[in-house]
């Protein structure tokens, strides 16, 4: 805290200089190298140190469109993107900051919120890698919804654009004033252009403020012997045997001690009742992942934590190779979450279990998604628009914003560019969608 940072107007400068370095146009290119690595290599790869018997699933998921593929593909895309122009600006990024990857969620104080709200690739690293999967995952979803090649480049444009404007205005803000931005359903709807999109998001919100422990204890357990369980649906939801439940509990217990003092104070006096398997999301099928019931001093007061195995990002090879920077992966996916998102889950903390290193969470802390099949292409625009401005936010949370506004600058260059990428890299993710289809027969 002594050595006093550049002034901004330097930093602003220090990017706009790496223009000649890194022309915006040239962040617009996409051709596969010839040495491009196999794409189903490459998912065959990430299936190492999974449950077994849950792959076909996660293979199922990835099949069924393009932008399942996509979703479930972020060690491709990591790989591609790296190998790409950069400015050498690296904020602390989420990794894989697609589109599906943003959502309502419950700040400490129960307003509704939204926010980037997937970390298990968080990782410092280049803010175009993050911008440019946005991008392209956009497109994606367009062509998947029925948009024209034009309706998809408007939304591209809309979100690179916002990202843009963003960036420069936090610039200019106090460091603890970017650290307070933060985006309520109530705004997001007062904001909300297209009626479609209006729509939806009183959809999702309602449907979100019912996603509570409490709400759906009914509809996830059920009496057995005297005692309240976790009710099974194979293969989402299956039990474990007696000993993973005894690793759990202990696992559980040493949780609690990374949790701040007064939440382990709140969750110490809640009693675990049961632990189950439960598979989530695409990418992360055939990881490890649990959901343990706890209860308080009744019946009705309960919580659901879900614990996640956490494993390396996909892009720590791309930014310190082999050698590992942090000791623990769902330290890494915690922290990285508090970085990025304005406010978060009071009981984010981490674990390891036999080895395997944890993150554990609220497992229904009322979250919910756009669904982006609802909407219309004025809509999609209009969401397009607040997603990059919500990575944006992100990234100006941690480092950089004002060398990332000095390159990007006043014009619409880098979103010209970048609709020029995300079509291509749509192409690309076609293909490669294609190419497992082929394989899996």
């Amino acid at each position: 805290m002594r050595a006093r940072p550049l002034p901004r107007a330097e930093r602003y400068e220090l990017g706009r200089r790496l223009r000649e370095k890194v022309p915006i146009a040239s962040l617009g290119e996409w051709t596969a190298p010839p040495d491009r690595p196999d794409p189903v290599k490459q998912i065959e790869y990430s299936h190492q140190g999974r449950i077994e018997w849950l792959i076909p699933t996660r293979l199922e998921r990835m099949v069924e469109s393009p932008y399942g593929f996509l979703r479930g593909t972020a060690i491709v895309m990591a790989r591609d993107v790296a190998m790409l122009p950069s400015t050498g600006i690296n904020p602390v990024i989420s990794g894989d900051a697609h589109l599906g990857n943003f959502g309502f969620y419950a700040s400490p104080e129960r307003d509704l919120v939204i926010d980037l709200n997937d970390f298990d690739e968080a990782h410092p690293g280049a803010w175009e890698w993050d911008l440019r999967r946005l991008a392209a995952s956009i497109w994606v979803a367009g062509r998947q919804n029925g948009r024209s090649e034009d309706q998809c480049r408007d939304a591209v444009t809309a979100c690179v654009s916002s990202y843009r404007i963003e960036v420069a205005r936090l610039a200019d803000e106090p460091l603890m004033s970017r650290s307070f931005q933060r985006l309520t359903a109530e705004k997001l709807q007062r904001d909300a252009t297209a009626g479609s999109l209006r729509k939806e998001i009183k959809r999702a919100t309602k449907k979100a403020r019912r996603r509570t422990s409490d709400r759906v204890l009914p509809r996830f357990t059920e009496e057995h012997e005297g005692k309240r369980r976790i009710v099974e649906e194979p293969p989402i939801t299956t039990r474990i045997s007696a000993k993973d439940e005894e690793l759990l509990a202990v696992g559980l217990d040493e949780y609690l001690l990374t949790l701040t003092p007064h939440w382990r104070r709140v969750l110490g006096g809640y009693t675990l009742i049961d632990v189950a398997h439960r598979v989530v999301g695409v990418g992360s099928v055939g990881l490890r992942a649990y959901v343990a019931l706890l209860e308080g001093t009744s019946e009705d007061d309960v919580v659901f934590l879900q614990l996640k195995q956490a494993r390396r990002s996909v892009l720590a090879p791309y930014v310190h190779g082999e050698s590992a920077w942090h000791d623990h992966q769902g330290q890494r996916v915690v922290e990285y979450q508090q970085d990025l998102q304005t406010v978060s889950d009071p009981l984010l903390g981490w674990t390891t279990i036999a080895g395997r290193q944890y993150y554990v969470r609220q497992f229904r802390n009322m979250k919910g998604t756009i669904d982006l099949s609802s909407i219309d292409a004025p809509a999609l625009v209009d969401y397009a628009r607040v997603v990059g401005r919500l990575l944006a936010k992100g990234h100006a949370r941690t480092s950089g914003a004002s060398m990332i506004s000095g390159y990007t600058g006043d014009s619409d260059e880098l979103d010209v560019a970048l609709g020029r990428f995300a079509r291509l890299y749509a192409d690309q993710t076609e293909a490669d969608w294609e190419c497992l289809r082929q394989w899996r027969g």
